[in-house]
């Protein structure tokens, strides 16, 4: 797993397919950087948030589950542990289960996990240990995803068979159909959503060697130092609660 977001933080980072290696940057949507809203009782992100590396939901593919095309985007991952985790963190992960979110029409699996070096792996090896040793926090889980969104004017999410939670096995099979969609993105010299291929390991037509490859980064920072930055948010409306009123969805 790759740490995008750590526990109780509010930048919605993410992969950056269209860039050169794929870095993690923030989300940008109307030329502002992209920020999570706190709804109550939660604050910000309530675990650890990520994904799969060699990973991709193929938007060209319905998934059977859902129903729905997938989200064009590498598998996201929680970790669920004790610990906040950094961004940009490479950790190994024990797969406890998923949650199949359906997000504005795609597919948007989220696969639930714990750090194999957290004081609960041990106890954690299917989703109905967490049910059982962290009771509420599959409930808030589902809450968080279905309501995230609301504050900033988008309607709740939905999920798939009603926001039941999967077990290992079936998640483990959806992390192969991730892969296997990922592996065969990877064999193409261009791709009509204009995802960035270029790698330094994969020997493949889009593989670049280390002096290619420097240079076009010192290149990429060199005009990152040129570049005007987004408009930044008022850091005091990251504190802000929305409170939803559950009913209603």
């Amino acid at each position: 797993m790759v740490v995008e977001i750590p526990r109780h933080s509010h930048a919605k980072m993410e992969i950056n397919k269209k860039e050169l290696f794929n870095p993690i940057s923030q989300d940008v949507k109307k030329e502002k950087l992209r920020y999570i809203n706190n709804i109550y009782p939660y604050y910000g992100y309530i675990w650890n948030y990520g994904a799969f590396p060699q990973t991709y939901d193929d938007p060209d593919h319905v998934d059977q589950t859902t129903g729905c095309i997938g989200d064009n985007d590498p598998l996201d991952v929680i970790e669920l542990g004790t610990e906040k985790q950094n961004r940009g963190a490479v950790i190994q992960v024990k797969v406890l289960g998923a949650l199949g979110l359906i997000d504005e029409g795609e597919a948007d699996w989220k696969v639930l996990t714990v750090d194999i070096k957290d004081k609960l792996a041990a106890e954690l090896n299917d989703i109905a240990d967490v049910e059982s040793k962290l009771p509420g926090l599959l409930e808030s889980t589902r809450d968080w995803f279905k309501h995230y969104k609301i504050p900033s004017g988008k309607p709740a999410n939905n999920f798939a068979q009603g926001g039941r939670f999967f077990d290992r096995d079936f998640s483990l099979q959806i992390i192969h159909k991730s892969y296997t969609a990922w592996s065969k993105l990877v064999e193409q010299n261009e791709n009509k959503k204009k995802i960035s291929l270029a790698n330094s390991c994969l020997n493949n037509s889009n593989t670049l060697n280390d002096e290619m490859a420097r240079e076009k980064l010192e290149n990429i920072f060199m005009n990152l130092k040129k570049s005007e930055s987004k408009s930044e948010k008022n850091m005091s409306e990251l504190e802000k609660i929305y409170y939803i009123d559950r009913s209603k969805y």
